[in-house]
């Protein structure tokens, strides 16, 4: 089969979706073979089934800001893929939510999921709402708004949201909270909560503590280790942060650290902890970070953070962030390793660019994982009635983080001995999805 027809009917199917084409791309150019390969696939339309989501709903969302005017966003909830499980995702509250973005990322999540080996689907929802300068009652009638109609579509074993980006541990409260009130039950329904009612240890961590993890494998991989080594950043987040806390654990060097209005690069390790009271405790911009480190130097173009050397770069501000100037400048300048913290964070050129180039390049679907993964360990928890350590959901989390650098290379590695890990990713993941989907029928 001739995926490029595939990729014409999908791009008429699909208008102006691009972050969602761009996605859908990438994974049909790895799994071209492997599905050629199987006639079965293409006798019982597989790829045309995979490409579709299983269910969209799109609502609209009114509700009170402080002044008493009414405002109105669009809400959206897309179930991509529940083969190997019910629907899990995050829910992204941002401006520029839209539905590509929204299909790109449940479709990501899809095989994301799949390579975690829980028995989790993809999905992923949200709406074009800020919660940045909100009060606290705006959003919690914002979540109370967006809950009215949400909370038909979801359930423990049907579909699970947790945090994405806008949506964190404030948020997931206020929208389990008109769960609860509306359905009458307490149940795991959303990640993400608070510990202590229900929530897992490291959740906030997890994405950026599988980050290193994974980084720390490739490493091992090529008999070197992160010790020593000197680690780009972008991004200020929670996956910015903790996998700079645990990059620094290992041993690593942080240099840069980035949000919206610019970035930092300080040569002798950037303070974490302060950084953090910045971010987290502050609310602040990373500019601040001079206050304390006057020496440090500062850039107002984030994007500055490529410019500088360093042994590791990891992307975790946002999709398409990272271009084909920059990874070229990261080369040159001798990065052994780029690994995706954001979802997406490489252009296609660069990505391109990279696997030409036989670098050293994890994507997204397996370097982020580790969110997700301590999602679906909490949802197991829920489940049993139980909670487990930190110290436990670490160790888990760390083992799923292995066996995904493992599985990558196991279908990514190439004659030559480089590995792909886009390809070992998408193809790991496709089979696994597509076995499921086979064994249930035509749905």
């Amino acid at each position: 089969m001739d995926f490029k027809e595939v990729i014409i009917k999908l791009e008429k199917k699909n208008p102006g979706e691009k972050e969602f084409l761009q996605a859908a791309r990438e994974v049909l150019e790895s799994i071209q073979d492997i599905y050629n390969q199987n006639p079965q696939f293409d006798a019982l339309s597989l790829i045309d089934r995979l490409l579709e989501p299983e269910r969209i709903i799109i609502f609209k969302v009114p509700w009170q800001d402080d002044s008493g005017k009414i405002n109105v966003n669009r809400g959206y909830h897309v179930e991509y893929n529940a083969a190997l499980g019910p629907y899990k995702g995050g829910l992204r509250f941002h401006p520029n939510v839209n539905l590509s973005i929204l299909k790109f990322l449940a479709f990501e999540q899809t095989f994301k999921n799949a390579l975690t080996g829980l028995p989790i689907g993809g999905g992923e929802g949200g709406a074009d709402f800020e919660p940045k300068g909100k009060s606290n009652h705006e959003v919690l009638r914002f979540c109370q708004s967006f809950m009215d109609e949400l909370y038909r579509h979801i359930g423990p074993e049907t579909d699970i949201p947790g945090c994405d980006m806008g949506v964190g541990s404030r948020e997931i409260g206020y929208l389990f909270g008109h769960y609860r009130r509306l359905v009458n039950r307490f149940e795991g329904v959303f990640t993400g909560k608070g510990t202590n009612w229900g929530g897992s240890w490291i959740r906030k961590e997890a994405t950026g503590y599988g980050l290193a993890y994974i980084v720390r494998k490739f490493f091992e991989d090529h008999n070197d280790s992160i010790k020593g080594k000197k680690v780009l950043i972008s991004g200020a987040g929670n996956v910015a942060l903790y996998a700079a806390e645990k990059i620094f654990h290992l041993g690593g060097r942080v240099i840069t650290l980035s949000d919206t209005n610019g970035c930092i690069f300080d040569q002798n390790g950037i303070d974490i902890s302060f950084v953090k009271e910045i971010k987290e405790m502050n609310r602040g911009r990373i500019k601040e970070y001079l206050n304390n480190y006057p020496k440090t130097k500062y850039s107002e173009n984030p994007g500055d953070v490529w410019k500088f050397r360093g042994d590791i770069a990891l992307p975790c501000a946002t999709e398409n962030e990272l271009n084909l100037e920059a990874v070229q400048h990261l080369l040159k300048n001798g990065c052994q390793i780029i690994a995706e913290g954001a979802n997406m964070p490489a252009t296609p050129e660069a990505t391109e660019y990279l696997l030409q180039q036989k670098a050293g390049f994890i994507p997204a679907k397996a370097a982020n994982a580790g969110g997700v993964a301590v999602s679906g360990l909490e949802m197991i928890q829920n489940s049993m009635k139980m909670i487990w350590s930190r110290e436990d959901i670490d160790a888990r989390l760390h083992r799923i983080m292995v066996n995904i650098h493992d599985t990558c290379v196991k279908y990514g590695k190439e004659k030559d001995g480089y590995v792909n890990y886009v390809k070992g990713a998408n193809v790991a993941a496709f089979l696994k999805v597509a076995q499921a989907m086979i064994d249930q029928g035509i749905m």
